[in-house]
């Protein structure tokens, strides 16, 4: 992962990137000043702005707060600052399946088979059972997926090997091979 600040790096993408460029969504950084000025110019409106904004309201809860944001801040300063597009019509693409998007936006790392056919991840260890193909698959290179409900998938290419549960268990039921 690159040092704050630093340059992206496109050929070693963080988990975010990889997801971005999975769902064709290029990503363009920030390196000028002028740009990172914008940003963080934009970001110290709205601390600034929003505090100040909460106590003349008198809010001092977060659901209050919440709901002031929804209700009136937000809509306000949409209002003052917002731009009408350059062109008509609507950026958004369809993507999928809800089961794609579940691929894609969870995490993914790379780990390699131990002697003991298992993988280690997050301090747990996850034994590959047995399938059809292999009977182990020690020193092959698997993905493991991360999804967000905690549940943890191991593959080997496009063949899902074993499924965890967020304890660790194994979930025999739910093999399936990638789309």
């Amino acid at each position: 992962m690159p040092p704050a600040g630093g340059k992206v790096d496109k050929s070693n993408p963080t988990q975010f990137g990889r997801a971005m460029r999975q769902l064709g969504i290029e990503m363009i950084p920030a390196y000028s000043p002028e740009a990172r000025g914008r940003s963080e110019r934009a970001f110290k409106t709205h601390q600034d702005r929003l505090v100040k904004e909460l106590a003349l309201a008198g809010v001092a809860e977060m659901e209050a707060a919440n709901r002031y944001l929804r209700e009136t801040y937000l809509p306000a300063f949409n209002a003052e600052f917002a731009r009408p597009p350059r062109e008509e019509g609507s950026a958004f693409v369809a993507r999928g399946d809800a089961e794609r998007l579940d691929e894609i936006l969870c995490e993914q790392h790379e780990r390699v088979v131990g002697h003991d056919n298992c993988v280690r991840f997050r301090r747990q260890v996850l034994q590959i059972p047995p399938d059809r193909y292999r009977c182990y698959y020690v020193k092959a290179t698997v993905k493991v997926l991360r999804y967000l409900d905690g549940c943890v998938a191991i593959r080997h290419g496009l063949r899902e090997l074993a499924r965890y549960d967020p304890r660790a268990k194994l979930l025999t039921e739910n093999l399936r091979t990638a789309a």
